[in-house]
C-alpha cells in the first residue's frame, strides 16, 4: 500500500518562493477552500508533477513555473510502500529529477524517461492513468462514465480491468501472422522454383541422354541471338548517357539560377508593394486631413498638394517597377519551366537507361544458363552426378513442401488466438466475470447515496435502470441531483475495482469539486457517508469553493487565498 505523507512546492503555477506544504495525514478529511483562481488546484497538479512530470489538467511544462518569479519551481513528495520511505524531488529551471530511498538516491538513469520507469513500474505501480481513477476524481479529469458512447464505456473498463493487453497481444500476433502469410508467400514461390528446377534437371539428363549436333547449334543460335539483344541495349544506353550528360547539368544549374532569382524577384515585389501601400495611405492623410492628429497644428494646402503630388509620382513609380519585377518573374518562370522539362526528359532517359541495364543483366544470366547447358553437352555431361543433383533437388523441394505445411498449421492456430483475442473472445469473458461484482458495487453506492434504483449494465455497458416499481428510466430522464448520484457511485465503483484489480492501495483520495455540481445537501450527507465508510487508513481530501453547505462536516479545513499575486496556503482549523 502507497502512503502518501507530505507535499511540498514553491514557485509552481501560482505559489511564490515560499514553500507550501500539506500533510496529507494529519487528519482523516480535510476540505480545501477558496475562491475561483485562488489555487485550489495547484495541490493537484504538484501532486501529480512530482510522481508524473506533467500536471494534473493539460498544462505545459514551461507553464508550471510561477511566471513572476520565472525560476527555482520545485515540488517535494514524501510516501512509504511496504515500510519503505521514498523522497521524489522534481524541479524546473534548474530540472531537477531525484528519487530517494531513505537516504540513498537510486542511480539515475542516462534517460528521464527510463529513471520515471523505475518509479512508476518498480516502487509506484501506478501510472497516471491508474492514478485518475484510484487517487483524483474529480470534474476536471473526470468525464461521467454515463455520458459516454458505447465504445468509450468499453474502452473505459477495458483500461480499467486491464485487459486492453489482449488487444496489443492480438496486435502482436497480427503482426507474427502477417510475417506468416510472407514466410507461406515465400515457401510457395521456392516450391515453385523449385519444381522449375527439378524438370529443368530433368529434361537436363534427358538431354545428356539424347546429346546431338542440332541441340548444340539450337543453343549456340540462341546465345548469339541474345547477344545480339544485349549489344541493341548497350548502344541505346551509350546513346541515353550522351543526351543525358549534355543536358541535364546545365537544366540543373538553370533551375538552380530560376529558383534563385524568382524568390530575389518576389521580395523586392513584396517590398515595392508595401512602399506603395505606405505611400498610397500617405496620400490619403493628407487628402482627408486638414490638420495633424498628433499636434492638433493645421495644414497649409500647398504643403497638402505637394505631399499628394510627390507621393501621386513615388506611387507611379514603384508601381512601374512592380510590373517590371513581374515581367522578370514570368520570363524567369518560363526558364525554369523550360529547364524542368529538361530535367524530367533526363529522368526519363535516365529511368529507361536502368531498365535497359536490368534487360542486359536478364539478358546475360540467360547467356550464362545457355552456355553451361551447352558446355554440359558439348563434355557429355556426367549422368550419375547429374541424378545425384536431382535427389538434392527432391530433397529440397520436399524440405520445402514441410515447412510450407508447417507454417500452414500455424498459421490456422494463429487465426483461432487471433478471434479469442477479439473483442467478442476473452476479453467478453473476463467483462462478464466483473459485470456481477460492478453492478452489486454500483448499487450498494447508490443505496449509500439515498438513490433506490436498480442499476446494472450488461456485456454491451449500456444501462437498464428500475424504479422499486420496476419502471424503466434511461439516464437521461433524470434530474442533474439523481445523475450525480449514478456518476457518484460508479466513480467510487471504478475505484473499488481498479484496486480489486491492479492490487493498487493508497491511503490518499481528493475529491476535486465533487460538490460544486448538483448535488443537493442530501446529497452531500450521503456522499459523506461513503467517505465516512472508506476506513481510518484513507485520508480524503475535497477541494470546493463551496464551502458553506460542507461547513462542519470536515475533521480539518485548509484555506487558499491569494496574497500579492501568490497563493498561499493556510490551516483554518
Amino acid at each position: 500500500m502507497i502512503i502518501f505523507k507530505t507535499l511540498r512546492w514553491k514557485n509552481f503555477l501560482s505559489t511564490g518562493n515560499k514553500w507550501s506544504e500539506l500533510d496529507f495525514q494529519a487528519a482523516k478529511t480535510t476540505l480545501v477552500v477558496g475562491h475561483n483562481g485562488a489555487g485550489k488546484s495547484t495541490m493537484l497538479d504538484a501532486l501529480s508533477f512530482a510522481l508524473f512530470g506533467k500536471a494534473h489538467r493539460n498544462i505545459s511544462k514551461p507553464q508550471l513555473v510561477n511566471s513572476i518569479n520565472n525560476k527555482n519551481a520545485e515540488v517535494h513528495i514524501e510516501f512509504s510502500v511496504l515500510g519503505s520511505e521514498f523522497k521524489v524531488i522534481r524541479g524546473i529551471k534548474p530540472s531537477k529529477f531525484e528519487i530517494w530511498r531513505g537516504e540513498t538516491m537510486i542511480n539515475q538513469s542516462s534517460h528521464a524517461k527510463e529513471y520515471q520507469k523505475i518509479l512508476e513500474q518498480n516502487i509506484l505501480k501506478l501510472n497516471h492513468k491508474s492514478f485518475h481513477q484510484i487517487v483524483v476524481l474529480g470534474s476536471s479529469s473526470f468525464i461521467p462514465f454515463m455520458q459516454l458512447s458505447g465504445q468509450n464505456r468499453r474502452d473505459v473498463i477495458e483500461d480499467l480491468l486491464d485487459i486492453n493487453v489482449f488487444s496489443k497481444m492480438n496486435n502482436i500476433l497480427k503482426e507474427k501472422t502477417s510475417l506468416l502469410k510472407d514466410q507461406i508467400k515465400d515457401a510457395t514461390h521456392t516450391i515453385e522454383v523449385n519444381k522449375t528446377k527439378l524438370e529443368s534437371q530433368r529434361k537436363y539428363i534427358r538431354d545428356i541422354k539424347a546429346i546431338n549436333s542440332t541441340q548444340r547449334e539450337e543453343k549456340l543460335q540462341l546465345i548469339s541471338d541474345i547477344q545480339d539483344e544485349i549489344k541493341t541495349a548497350q548502344s541505346k544506353n551509350g546513346v541515353l548517357s550522351t543526351n543525358v550528360e549534355s543536358e541535364l547539368p546545365s537544366a540543373t544549374d538553370q533551375s538552380k539560377k530560376s529558383t534563385t532569382k524568382i524568390s530575389e524577384l518576389e521580395r523586392f515585389k513584396a517590398k515595392f508593394n508595401a512602399d506603395a501601400k505606405k505611400i498610397v495611405k500617405d496620400v490619403q492623410f493628407f487628402e482627408s486631413n486638414s490638420s495633424c492628429p498628433t499636434c492638433t497644428q493645421d495644414i497649409n494646402e500647398e504643403t497638402k498638394n505637394e505631399h499628394i503630388v510627390e507621393g501621386k509620382q513615388k506611387s507611379r513609380e514603384l508601381q512601374v517597377s512592380i510590373d517590371q519585377a513581374e515581367e522578370a518573374i514570368f520570363s524567369t518562370t518560363k526558364k525554369l519551366l523550360d529547364a524542368t522539362e529538361v530535367i524530367n526528359t533526363c529522368r526519363e532517359w535516365q529511368s529507361e537507361i536502368h531498365a535497359n541495364n536490368q534487360s542486359i543483366n536478364q539478358f546475360q544470366s540467360a547467356v550464362n544458363r545457355v552456355q553451361s547447358e551447352l558446355d554440359k553437352l558439348i563434355n557429355s555431361g556426367d549422368l550419375d552426378l547429374a541424378e545425384a543433383d536431382l535427389d538434392v533437388l527432391k530433397l529440397a523441394a520436399d524440405n520445402t513442401t514441410e515447412l510450407k505445411l508447417n507454417l500452414n498449421e500455424q498459421y490456422n492456430y494463429n487465426q483461432v488466438m487471433s478471434q479469442m483475442l477479439k473483442d467478442t473472445g476473452i476479453k467478453t469473458k473476463i467483462v462478464k466475470q466483473y459485470l456481477p461484482v460492478i453492478n452489486k458495487l454500483s448499487n450498494q453506492y447508490l443505496q449509500i447515496l439515498d438513490f433506490f434504483v436498480s442499476f446494472n449494465l450488461d456485456e454491451h455497458f449500456q444501462e437498464t435502470i428500475r424504479s422499486r416499481f420496476r419502471d424503466s428510466f434511461s439516464y437521461d430522464s433524470f434530474s442533474e441531483g439523481e445523475k450525480q448520484r449514478i456518476d457518484l457511485a460508479l466513480l467510487f465503483t471504478w475505484r473499488q475495482i481498479a484496486k480489486m484489480k491492479n492490487s493498487v492501495a493508497t491511503n490518499l483520495l481528493i475529491l476535486d469539486e465533487t460538490f460544486d455540481s448538483s448535488l443537493d445537501h442530501e446529497g452531500v450527507d450521503n456522499l459523506m457517508k461513503i467517505i465516512y465508510t472508506l476506513g481510518e487508513d484513507t485520508n480524503v481530501f475535497v477541494i470546493s469553493h463551496k464551502g458553506e453547505i460542507l461547513e462542519g462536516k470536515f475533521k480539518r479545513k485548509i484555506e487558499i487565498s491569494k496574497e500579492k499575486n501568490f497563493s498561499v496556503l493556510k490551516n483554518v482549523s
